[in-house]
């Protein structure tokens, strides 16, 4: 891969996020909105329960956690529907441009965009609920990085489906990863979960870094075991979204060619 190819389709996809009010809006607008209206309601929720300061923390830290993974797809899939409606996909690979590089390129917009998200929504949620996650910043770096890494295998996972059978789907660009949201635990603890769910959710990379997330907060130590397997999974899952992403993008090639890909 050549660093020079990468750094200039960074710059590409860094110029859309300056001058696109939709792409604004989805990294500061909805972060603040959700913060506000699940920071109120837990905070609402304080006044009848009496560990209710423990309510407002894990809820908001779950907002600002799940951004990460939110940005890391998001940046995949959207960049890659966005070449498909200008009609640009035949552009970007009939020039040097491979696969990987383009992948790397999307995996460095979404990094440095989802720690600048999750600097912001974490300076928001300290504003309007004195909520410090910075307090916890060396047990929650490696949460961070492997929550950021799951969303970029959901957004591969998406990007073969879209790479495959076209814009019909597009719609998994937004949708794809909320469905592992209900079985990651985000706000509340596996155990209320039902006994299938939990069966699913021992199969979800987030739900091992969300249980450890609340630990770090009501007992001050991170949870390495969970930790662990969330890395093992993750990776897995990031080489088979990777080897599916391979197979969508020649299987197009071979049948149809970019040029149809709509």
């Amino acid at each position: 891969m050549k660093i020079n190819r990468i750094y200039a389709l960074f710059l590409r996809y860094f110029f859309y996020f300056r001058h696109s009010l939709d792409r604004m809006s989805d990294a500061f607008y909805w972060p603040t909105m959700d913060l506000l209206l699940w920071g109120l309601t837990s905070v609402y929720f304080r006044q009848y329960l009496p560990k209710g300061s423990a309510v407002v923390l894990m809820i908001v830290s779950g907002i600002v956690f799940w951004l990460l993974v939110w940005r890391g797809q998001y940046e995949i899939t959207v960049n890659l529907l966005e070449e498909l409606w200008n009609r640009n996909l035949v552009n970007l690979f009939v020039s040097p441009l491979t696969l990987w590089e383009w992948a790397a390129a999307v995996l460095l917009v979404g990094l440095i965009k989802g720690i600048v998200s999750f600097v912001f929504a974490s300076l928001v949620a300290f504003l309007l609920y004195k909520v410090n996650l910075f307090t916890y910043s060396f047990s929650f770096l490696p949460l961070v990085g492997l929550l950021i890494i799951n969303g970029w295998w959901v957004g591969f996972l998406v990007a073969g489906v879209i790479f495959r059978y076209g814009t019909k789907f597009q719609t998994l660009a937004w949708t794809g990863v909320t469905i592992l949201s209900p079985f990651s635990a985000i706000y509340y603890p596996l155990s209320i979960l039902p006994l299938w769910a939990q069966k699913v959710a021992a199969l979800i990379p987030t739900s091992y870094l969300f249980e450890a997330g609340r630990e770090v907060i009501s007992t001050g130590v991170l949870d390495w075991q969970k930790v662990l397997t969330s890395l093992i999974l993750s990776f897995i899952y990031l080489i088979l979204s990777l080897i599916w992403l391979k197979k969508s993008f020649d299987y197009i090639l071979a049948k149809k060619g970019l040029v149809k890909v709509f």
